[in-house]
């Protein structure tokens, strides 16, 4: 009897012990992929179109354990028309140029979406992971990651400054409702964020969701930990190692890295 009470006893300490451990473990942050651009001279040479801007790059992230992608957001070129329209649209897509795309190569602003001989639609990716892949829109790209239950973090891409605050009248409000519209549909059953590196194109961001002219997602981003360099082909994570670690002892509820797989592996036995 003395026995069977000791090792109740025993058992009982060590499930408490085990439930205090999986307690002082921090909450496992959602993963959001960032593709992996080189660094140095000339990096659009190496580039291998990493970014999670394609189905088959989103699809492949999840796979690997993502919860979330940081992707770009362009704009193809915004004109009014001699009727009076205007065109453009807004795609999923980090490059200056169409560099990487078959096709001729042209600045992403100097071409239209569904017209003309140069066309973005139904060109697809030359090299990388994703080759194959085509350009989607906004629109496309947000309902494929909502599909999969994933985080959506927008980068408003430098570039659109030509039509977002440079242009006339008619080509801010089409260049914004191109952005503005597919967030606004989505955001109150779909986590999503914006933000923009570009200081112009912040401020104007931030003025908007002041006005009620945008939605207020502009805080909740991911932390970015990582410290090592990307490159082709791509480097070691470990250099990564102290960052991560001192990054998860704050908590974070979201994390960005170029090094999805490895982040999910490191994570084991590190947070619940």
């Amino acid at each position: 009897m003395r026995l069977a009470t000791t090792l109740l006893a025993g058992a009982l300490a060590a499930a408490a012990f085990s439930g205090v451990a999986a307690q002082a473990l921090p909450a496992c942050p959602v993963i959001v992929s960032h593709g992996g651009y080189p660094t140095g001279p000339d990096p659009w040479e190496r580039d291998q179109l990493r970014a999670p801007n394609n189905f088959k790059a989103v699809d492949s992230l999840i796979a690997q354990g993502s919860g979330g992608f940081e992707a770009d957001v362009q704009l193809t070129k915004v004109a009014a028309g001699s009727d009076g329209s205007v065109s453009g649209k807004a795609v999923m897509w980090h490059n200056t140029s169409t560099n990487g795309l078959d096709g001729v190569k042209k600045n992403i602003t100097d071409v239209y979406w569904s017209s003309g001989s140069d066309k973005l639609q139904g060109r697809t990716l030359q090299r990388g992971p994703y080759r194959g892949e085509g350009v989607y829109s906004l629109r496309q790209w947000l309902d494929h990651v909502g599909s999969r239950g994933a985080y959506a973090e927008l980068e408003i891409k430098p570039e659109t400054k030509v039509f977002l605050i440079n242009g006339s009248a008619s080509v801010k409000a089409k260049a914004w409702s191109e952005i503005t519209d597919p967030v606004r549909e989505r955001y109150r059953t779909q986590a999503i964020t914006v933000y923009s590196h570009d200081p112009d194109i912040a401020a104007a961001l931030k003025s908007r969701v002041a006005a009620g002219a945008f939605p207020a997602v502009l805080g909740g981003g991911p932390s970015w930990p990582d410290t090592v360099k990307w490159e082709e082909p791509p480097p070691s994570w470990s250099g990564n190692a102290a960052s991560w670690q001192a990054n998860l002892a704050t908590a974070p509820k979201r994390v960005a890295t170029s090094w999805t797989a490895d982040y999910k592996k490191w994570l084991a036995g590190r947070c619940a």
